[in-house]
């Protein structure tokens, strides 16, 4: 496999292609399933779809740079390309100068998928963990969870802005240069979202 920079945190998108792209559903989820590189085989698989179909939309995203070829692989008689997507999550310039409308639903549709993108490390992280934790090594952890009432925008903003500010403080206190390699490294995160009932549906609480 070639060698390739690490995927970025975070991609401005360049080109108004490129953000209408991300509106496709089946290319939203390619995108989140390549932060590691997979072939279009590996990537139907795991969204159910068949290979010649991801296949075509890697071809899209590819074409509008959203996703690179990161080397190919041989499974039994044939050569498998493999691709990675450039970053996990997406920035939309105001530059475009798109309706509020469709850049608030874009908004939404890429921190809905950084929400999935963290559930998934979440998970991973803990069976981890769960397994370090049965071969009898401690595991010291904490789960801050609780209830919000944001019943309208302007309220909804005001908690951003005091949120973002307190998780600042916090952050440049225990916040280290090199701390990801030491002994002592813990990962923070930290989320928002509607509360969904148990009917299925969303509401501010």
């Amino acid at each position: 496999m070639d060698s390739l920079p690490a995927i970025a945190e975070v991609y401005r998108l360049e080109t108004p292609e490129q953000a209408l792209a991300l509106l496709n559903p089946i290319r939203a989820d390619i995108l989140r399933l390549l932060a590691e590189p997979a072939s279009a085989s590996e990537v139907g698989r795991q969204m159910g779809e068949a290979p010649q179909k991801i296949n075509y939309h890697l071809k899209s995203l590819e074409k509008v740079g959203l996703v690179n070829r990161s080397g190919t692989r041989q499974v039994k008689n044939l050569i498998e390309v493999l691709y990675r997507a450039v970053a996990k999550t997406y920035v939309i310039p105001d530059s475009f100068g798109w309706s509020e409308e469709l850049k608030n639903r874009m908004t939404d549709q890429g921190a809905l998928r950084q929400l999935l993108n963290v559930s998934e490390r979440l998970r991973q992280d803990a069976l981890k963990l769960m397994e370090a934790s049965d071969a009898q090594e401690e595991v010291p952890s904490a789960v801050v969870e609780t209830d919000l009432a944001l019943p309208d925008e302007e309220t909804r903003q005001a908690f951003l802005r005091d949120y973002a500010e307190a998780v600042r403080a916090v952050v440049k206190r225990y916040h280290a240069k090199g701390a990801a390699d030491s002994d002592g490294a813990f990962r923070a995160v930290l989320a928002v979202y509607p509360r969904v009932d148990q009917g299925g549906g969303s509401g501010h609480e």
